[in-house]
């Protein structure tokens, strides 16, 4: 059972990329339907205005504190041993311990020149990687089904883990809608993990994702496309936040 902290509502898993990386390959072994949200401040702020959407990251096996503002909020509230992570750090780190079960591994998601470059690179750093598949499925409206033909592609190359990489909230939907129709033990939704690993796009300097810093490095990279993600976004949860402090000393008082 996932120990779990509630940050506006979304029960977030308390872990680390050690952890997060043991508790899947046993869901893997036992051959259990589930799926990982990750859940940076973006998501839980989406969230607020969609309650289907809550009860789909809700409804997760695990929901990993994707970005250090929630990583101090769940300290905050005394959970001391959550850590940051993140898509490509899990993935990393399931690429790695994998490789001693051979663990079969399907990617969804991207365009076909990011996962050519995606799965060049893992080969190059997990030489024993067992990769079978993968699908660039183009743009995907939230909550849109995927034909038969791509499910049934991706059931017949039998993956133990299934990365899915369409960005949030697209790829949890995707995870909730498909996770009944897709014989896979576990299917993991990462976000730009393609794009970074693959070298498509800029990552932070390892200061700026430990100091809280990283989206403001995204935002100078992609202004148009995230700065309502983030300019909106995370002043929306800082005014939440602070909301539901005032809302608890309030309840206190009384």
């Amino acid at each position: 059972m996932q120990e779990r902290v509630d940050i506006l509502g979304v029960n977030v898993s308390v872990t680390s990329p050690q952890k997060a990386c043991e508790d899947i390959l046993k869901k893997i072994e036992k051959g259990e339907k589930a799926y990982v949200c990750v859940a940076p401040v973006s998501t839980i702020v989406d969230c607020q205005k969609d309650k289907k959407y809550k009860d789909i990251v809700n409804g997760a096996f695990m929901v990993t504190p994707d970005g250090m503002p929630v990583v101090w909020m769940a300290k905050l509230k005394g959970k001391k041993k959550i850590q940051r992570t993140y898509g490509q750090e899990l993935m990393f780190k399931i690429c790695e311990a994998g490789q001693k079960y051979n663990l079969r591994h399907y990617f969804f998601g991207g365009t076909q020149e990011t996962n050519k470059k995606l799965i060049e690179r893992l080969k190059e750093k997990f030489v024993s990687l067992n990769i079978v598949g993968h699908y660039a499925p183009g743009l995907r409206a939230v909550n849109e089904k995927e034909p038969e033909d791509v499910l049934s592609a991706i059931n017949m190359a039998q993956p133990d883990i299934l990365w899915v990489g369409l960005g949030s909230p697209k790829q949890d939907y995707w995870m909730a809608n498909h996770r009944e129709l897709l014989n896979v033990p576990v299917m993991v939704g990462v976000g730009a993990a393609f794009d970074f690993i693959a070298g498509v796009k800029k990552q932070a300097p390892q200061w700026m994702r430990q100091s809280g810093l990283e989206w403001l490095f995204r935002l100078c990279c992609e202004p148009k496309r995230l700065w309502k993600r983030y300019l909106v976004g995370n002043s929306m949860f800082l005014w939440l936040l602070l909301l539901e402090m005032c809302h608890v000393k309030r309840t206190k008082r009384i």
